[in-house]
């Protein structure tokens, strides 16, 4: 399997994202379909892109970016031995891909919730590469100067004076990760604001933002007849497909009854 996503998600697309809440973008992937062809596999759907146990460290900052992905192990002498490579040891290979529009995804998958992956010094890259921020289920460190000094949004499952070691190691990077019970591929989309982090899987991420226009936009036409009928929510809400096709037709009306 290749190091690099199959899809390249524009940064037109990104900034499309941006306008957006995780809540809408977890709707928006918890509903695709599987691939054409794939119908048999269904069981294997897109429903598992909200991740469990990541918090935001950074309240009020949002973070929408591709995924550059990170993998820690396990510690072992016999590892550090092949990982400890300066400059060129896995998590900077890692942060060194990272450029304005990306986010560090980082697994760590460990039993201490105090095991911390990365503090203010190594951060420091992403700091210069001007990436967005970055995602971990596991802790952080020094987290004020990563905040407040590189202006980094941080969403993590602790944090933590502790370091990685006896605990963890930076093992591989650019490879699929599974954090917070979510796969994420190099080049997903990452939807990220207080109330969680979202995948959206490259391939599919053009489908889902312009599903969630439509859908916000659904949203402001359903508001409108409540309020205008003074009628309970669920009389419009969830929006079925004969309320969609209702605000289609309204909209190719240029908006007029």
């Amino acid at each position: 399997m290749s190091d690099q996503a199959a899809t390249n998600v524009s940064d037109e697309i990104l900034d499309r994202f941006r306008k957006v809440t995780s809540a809408t973008a977890y709707s928006a992937v918890w509903r695709l379909e599987p691939p054409g062809g794939q119908e048999w596999f269904a069981s294997a759907n897109y429903q598992l892109c909200l991740m469990r146990g990541v918090k935001a460290y950074t309240p009020g900052k949002t973070l929408v970016g591709r995924a550059q992905t990170l993998r820690f192990v396990p510690a072992r002498p016999d590892l550090l031995a092949e990982t400890r490579r300066g400059a060129n040891s896995p998590e900077y290979l890692a942060m060194g891909k990272c450029g304005p529009n990306d986010v560090l995804v980082v697994e760590a998958h460990t039993f201490d919730e105090y095991a911390c992956i990365l503090g203010n010094m190594k951060t420091r890259q992403l700091w210069h590469n001007k990436a967005r921020g970055l995602v971990t289920d596991g802790a952080i460190r020094d987290l004020q100067m990563i905040a407040d000094e590189y202006d980094l949004a941080v969403f993590a499952r602790n944090r933590s004076p502790a370091g990685n070691l006896p605990f963890l190691e930076s093992f591989e990077e650019g490879r699929p990760v599974n954090v917070g019970g979510v796969l994420v591929m190099p080049g997903d989309v990452i939807v990220a604001d207080d109330d969680g982090v979202v995948v959206v899987p490259a391939s599919r991420a053009e489908e889902v933002i312009d599903w969630i226009e439509e859908q916000e936009e659904a949203e402001q036409f359903v508001i409108g007849l409540i309020d205008t009928e003074q009628v309970p929510p669920g009389t419009y809400y969830p929006i079925s497909g004969e309320t969609k096709e209702r605000f289609r037709e309204w909209k190719e009306r240029g908006g007029k009854k």
